[in-house]
């Protein structure tokens, strides 16, 4: 079990290397001039902003450099957002954004399971069939569009209680957290709804249920010790891809309820070609999705021991 996680390790090392390397690669090619909002500026002033941001090296200078200051965990300083590094941005906002994703993974995990155990064991029902249609409905329609949705509805409450019974945007407290963790984990919830569902189905049909259900056990303990168990290997299988992706992917969801998160950065970056944003955010979120699968894969290890079992014969 060591040799294989070490292994695991250094894949996930190699991996984020690789973003970096493409990451940077990809920067260089587009074309553009980080510091071309400034053009009006004397040459001897450009030409120490250049010397101080390395601009004035060859390139593959640059990339060591790059390559260099991530080995120590410096992402650099931001050309747009004065006296300020990518550091210092990633360390103040993705606390937000994680809280967020995280509060938006709990529903969608909790949810997910729950419907779609629901809808396999009343399959062709029309518990089954309400939950599929709203599956395709949460899969196929963007976050943004339930964003609005919401927040009109959320209006009309406030309105018709006379109160603030949900703040519309804005964050702070954990009533400001609910309807942006809702929205954004519409779209997990409903594929983890689908994926529950078909894997349960497979396992309700399995000849060990049959041998429990001869035993005379409870459908209750059926249900928690042999069919939700070895049914929710593919919820957990997606489940570090999905942590990754909501933590740090709520970019527009982010915007949409004014929240202070890492995705409003992202996207400003992009906008004012701020090279050391963009290429530290993204290695930063390769990393991150690089840990959580690894995390997801030693989890498999708890839950099924067949698993491990198998990883030792590698």
């Amino acid at each position: 079990m060591l040799n294989y996680i070490l292994k695991r390790i250094a894949t996930g090392i190699i991996t984020v290397y690789f973003i970096a390397t493409a990451t940077f690669v990809a920067m260089h090619l587009v074309p553009g001039d980080p510091l071309a909002s400034a053009k009006a500026m004397r040459p001897e002033i450009r030409a120490n902003l250049e010397k101080k941001y390395g601009l004035d090296k060859p390139l593959l200078s640059q990339y060591g450099v790059f390559l260099g200051n991530m080995l120590k965990g410096d992402f650099g300083i931001s050309y747009s957002e004065k006296n300020r590094s990518v550091n210092d941005i990633i360390r103040s906002h993705f606390p937000i954004s994680a809280v967020l994703g995280l509060l938006s993974l709990f529903f969608a995990t909790l949810g997910g399971v729950l419907f779609g155990a629901i809808a396999a064991i009343r399959r062709g029902k029309i518990t089954d069939r309400a939950s599929m249609f709203f599956v395709i409905l949460g899969i196929s329609v963007p976050s943004f569009v339930f964003a609005a949705i919401a927040q009109y509805l959320v209006v009309k409450l406030n309105h018709t209680a006379g109160m603030t019974v949900l703040p519309v945007a804005g964050w702070g407290t954990f009533s400001h957290m609910l309807l942006p963790a809702v929205v954004l984990g519409i779209g997990s919830l409903a594929l983890q709804t689908r994926l529950m569902r078909s894997s349960m189905l497979e396992v309700v049909h399995q000849d060990y249920i049959r041998t429990a259900k001869a035993k005379g056990l409870s459908p209750l303990r059926i249900f928690l010790f042999h069919q939700l168990r070895n049914a929710i290997l593919p919820t957990v299988t997606i489940l570090g891809p999905a942590i990754a992706s909501i933590t740090t992917g709520g970019f527009v969801v982010e915007s949409i309820f004014a929240i202070p998160g890492l995705g409003r950065y992202f996207v400003q970056a992009f906008q004012q070609f701020d090279y050391t944003v963009i290429m530290g955010l993204t290695v930063f979120y390769g990393a991150f999705l690089v840990g959580m699968v690894l995390l997801v894969d030693l989890v498999y290890g708890i839950i099924d021991p067949r698993i491990t079992i198998a990883k030792r014969n590698i």
